[in-house]
């Protein structure tokens, strides 16, 4: 990666290894998340005391307090990041999501599991951070691959976690979170010694709290219509996205009968397929297409594949989908690298928090749609048997993201590349 700034201590520069670091912790962040999804419904059961078609509900409520608080902290991370930089804001993010896992692991009732997503929600600045590092460190023209292998150790993280989570649980539905929370220790000890800082002090902006807060940071590029667009649709994406985390799980519980194993191991496909995509064609994809037509193809077929869970009766016919759907996982790098491309290179860390805090809103709603439209259409005396429901809204909010996309790539025209990253 090209290297765009000073080094922010003296004899360590933010090449390499740092940048390995950041997809480590990416990929660490996610492995640890999907080691817990596949016992995450039964861990629900056994705590509320509920059957299986009572569980989505409780995860779309553990799903909402992560959003809640990463909405109302998401700006302040990326404002404290911007002020003193991305290392520290990344290490006390590990650091804290090892805690949370702890705190999952240990819980002898269903409130404790909402203490420790409380926790998350507050340090889940590590994916914006990771951005935030990124673009210190890369010239425009190479952040749209760069954050596609940011999307990579996403992908990988959903191969190995939800695979390990189920085979873990197979023996103890703690003992995901239990690893989860050491893998997270181990990363942190390896960013202590490791990672560099990538903002030189020159770069660095006081701490505005006014934009520091989710409203404020709203704001602010709200007077930037050409932001504006492109958040408003990454809202979207992230709304309709919600339908995997929040359901996935138990509809592969309701509607196949599958085991922890079997959810483990399709979402671990979805990893594959999401790794293959974004490290190994995401440059071909935006070399041929250029930025804006490769959103336009994730958005579409992301849609699509969605549309077509909805009504997959048998497992087959849904692994089948999933092969697809991973070449959906281009469509928020190519929007990052937009949305990078028009804010300047001392507001990347703000660009990324107020983001993430937007992002939240859908993250916030949507676990609670989602597994409400499943709870609905799954529950004795439903008008209409469908476990698929929440698919058929997900593919619905993709259609309407290609509405504020659009309305931001009208207005900014001249600003954007007319082809490649």
């Amino acid at each position: 990666m090209t290297e765009t700034t000073a080094p922010a201590h003296p004899g360590k520069r933010p090449g390499r290894n740092a940048f390995f670091f950041v997809l480590v912790t990416v990929f660490i962040d996610h492995l640890a998340f999907g080691l817990i999804i596949p016992v995450l419904p039964q861990l629900i059961q056994e705590l509320a005391h509920v059957p299986p078609e009572g569980a989505p509900l409780w995860i779309g409520g553990l799903a909402a307090t992560y959003a809640v608080m990463t909405f109302f902290f998401g700006p302040l991370i990326g404002a404290l990041s911007d002020r003193f930089g991305r290392r520290p804001v990344l290490l006390v993010s590990m650091a804290t999501l090892g805690i949370d896992f702890l705190i999952m692991g240990l819980a002898p009732n269903i409130w404790l599991l909402f203490l420790g997503r409380a926790l998350a929600g507050i340090s889940g600045a590590t994916f914006s951070t990771a951005n935030a590092y990124i673009a210190d460190t890369t010239s425009p023209e190479e952040r749209g691959r760069a954050f596609g292998f940011i999307g990579a150790a996403f992908g990988l993280g959903f191969i190995f976690g939800p695979v390990a989570g189920g085979l873990l649980g197979e023996i103890s539905i703690h003992a995901p979170f239990f690893v989860a929370a050491g893998l997270a220790c181990l990363n942190f000890l390896y960013g202590v010694f490791v990672l560099p800082e990538s903002l030189p002090q020159d770069r660095r902006r006081a701490l505005n709290l006014t934009r520091a807060n989710p409203l404020g940071a709203a704001r602010h590029f709200a007077k930037l219509p050409h932001i504006a667009w492109f958040l408003v649709t990454s809202v979207f994406i992230f709304l309709a996205a919600m339908v995997y985390p929040a359901t996935w799980s138990v509809y592969g519980e309701i509607r196949y009968g599958w085991s922890p194993l079997q959810i483990g191991l399709s979402l671990g496909l979805v990893g594959i397929g999401a790794a293959a995509v974004q490290a190994g064609l995401m440059g071909l994809i935006l070399k041929r297409l250029g930025l804006i037509r490769t959103v336009l193809l994730g958005i579409t077929v992301s849609m699509l594949t969605a549309f077509g869970f909805a009504f997959a009766g048998r497992p087959e016919i849904a692994y089948a989908i999933i092969v697809v759907n991973a070449l959906g996982g281009v469509t928020m790098p190519a929007l990052n690298a937009v949305m990078s491309r028009l804010t300047p290179a001392d507001a990347q860390g703000e660009l990324q928090g107020a983001a993430s805090s937007l992002n939240a809103i859908g993250m916030i709603i949507g676990p609670l749609i989602m597994t409400g439209a499943l709870y609905a259409f799954t529950q004795p005396g439903a008008p209409i048997y469908l476990p698929g429901a929440a698919f058929l809204l997900s593919a619905a909010l993709l259609v309407l993201a290609l509405l504020p996309f659009r309305a931001g790539v009208n207005l900014n025209r001249d600003a954007l590349p007319k082809s490649g990253g």
